[in-house]
């Protein structure tokens, strides 16, 4: 295992973090509890020491479940992650009441990366008047936290904010070869490593859809290197080859996975993919992106939509489900991140067809059209209903299973080819 240094505090965390949002799941659809423990452990023993869960994984089942998993002498041996949910958060008072919940969840007296989760223009907007920066400072002063971060899903420009905004150690955000100018993006990596913070980075892998089943104008490219190696190992050394990338998450659910993962982690330094495999990495992007429906590159210049559109998110939701065909697990991150479910309504058919996006559009996109396109195909006429059901299993955690058998991307990709959930 390759590691490397948290910048503000000399913190030593391996390259590879298990990320628990993907368990493994039984016939039910409930966490296989055992099989995810005896994972867990074995990429401990095997030198991951960077875990990464939140109140919202698995319906909040996954906390507890990383808990027990690091019984029998396991929590000494690493750094925990968990996150605020903004959305659960209507007062200062709250903030409190959830961090000591995770405490007892996680049977810790404290949690080394504490993350507010998820955060973008809207839900910084409303954490800051609540005192969220007050609470931040009192958890690490009363040693319940150790060091504060927070995951991003935004823009660059917001992004930027709140870097600057507070004495962060760390950040996270997506990143891998597609999303080089999506959200934080490239930029926003740089920006945060002249900060010296350290940053985790989450769906290297796009969900798995880098990785797995791959379209075969992508498969051909790849079968040209003369170095063989798996997409997924591609996706990976492509994140790992920054120098500003501290630690890069996986959800790894199945054996194969982690060892897969855990060699390569052993073996990808910084700045060692060559010019000519750099080359090859930007060829499969660009078939990617040709093979998309709407030739957005997600700069925000658009934003912010005066209906509340987040144009490019939708529009790189709907791009996946287009270029990788599962389209009901690319619905599910539709409705759960635009539905009002986790945060305000941001979905396409909010659009009230002003044109102002479409005048100020680098790329001169017909961007209404394209937003009615992203209605029609990604929400249907059902869309209350969908978000209705995710809502009471989100405010009712009895009643996952109801929603998991209707959204489950374990159901809707059923395929045996490695890292498909990474």
């Amino acid at each position: 295992m390759l590691y490397r240094t948290v910048p503000k505090t000399g913190d030593t965390l391996s390259i590879l973090g298990f990320g628990c949002m993907r368990l493994p799941l039984t016939r039910t659809h409930t966490i296989d509890e055992k099989r995810a423990i005896h994972q867990i452990r074995y990429a401990i023993d095997n030198g991951v020491n960077y875990l990464d869960t939140a109140p919202a994984y698995h319906l909040g089942r996954s906390e507890p479940l990383l808990g027990r998993a690091l019984a029998d002498g396991y929590r000494e041996k690493v750094r925990i992650a968990t996150k605020l949910p903004p959305w659960s958060v209507k007062t200062r008072e709250d903030m409190d009441y959830i961090l000591d919940g995770q405490l007892v969840k996680l049977k810790t007296g404290h949690i080394d990366y504490y993350l507010l989760h998820s955060l973008a223009k809207e839900s910084w907007d409303t954490m800051l008047p609540l005192g969220v920066l007050e609470f931040l400072d009192y958890a690490k002063s009363s040693g319940k936290i150790i060091n504060a971060g927070f995951s991003f899903h935004g823009d660059l420009v917001t992004f930027r904010k709140i870097v600057d905004a507070y004495d962060w150690e760390f950040c996270q955000i997506q990143y891998n070869f597609l999303d080089e100018l999506n959200q934080a993006g490239t930029e926003g990596l740089s920006y945060a490593a002249s900060k010296h913070l350290a940053v985790i980075v989450m769906e290297p892998l796009r969900g798995g859809s880098l990785a797995g089943l791959v379209p075969t104008q992508v498969e051909e490219i790849w079968k040209e290197a003369p170095v063989r190696r798996t997409p997924a190992e591609w996706g990976l050394r492509f994140v790992w080859d920054h120098p500003e990338v501290t630690v890069v998450l996986s959800g790894m659910n199945h054996e194969s996975h982690i060892k897969e993962n855990l060699k390569i982690a052993g073996e990808a330094e910084p700045g060692s993919l060559s010019p000519g495999e750099h080359a090859l990495i930007a060829r499969v992007r660009d078939t990617y992106t040709s093979l998309m429906q709407v030739g957005c590159t997600g700069c925000g210049y658009c934003m912010p939509c005066p209906a509340g559109v987040n144009i490019p998110e939708c529009f790189a939701l709907y791009n996946g489900a287009s270029m990788f065909g599962n389209r009901r697990e690319y619905a599910f991150h539709y409705l759960t991140r635009h539905g009002g479910i986790t945060g305000d309504r941001s979905y396409a058919g909010l659009c009230r067809n002003c044109g102002k996006c479409e005048k100020i559009c680098p790329q001169h996109l017909p961007i209404p059209a394209y937003l009615k396109e992203v209605s029609a195909k990604m929400e249907g006429r059902t869309m209350g209903i969908k978000v209705a059901v995710l809502k009471s299993g989100l405010g009712m955690l009895g009643c996952a299973g109801r929603f998991i058998r209707i959204f489950s991307p374990d159901k809707i990709t059923r395929r045996d080819t490695n890292q498909e959930k990474n």
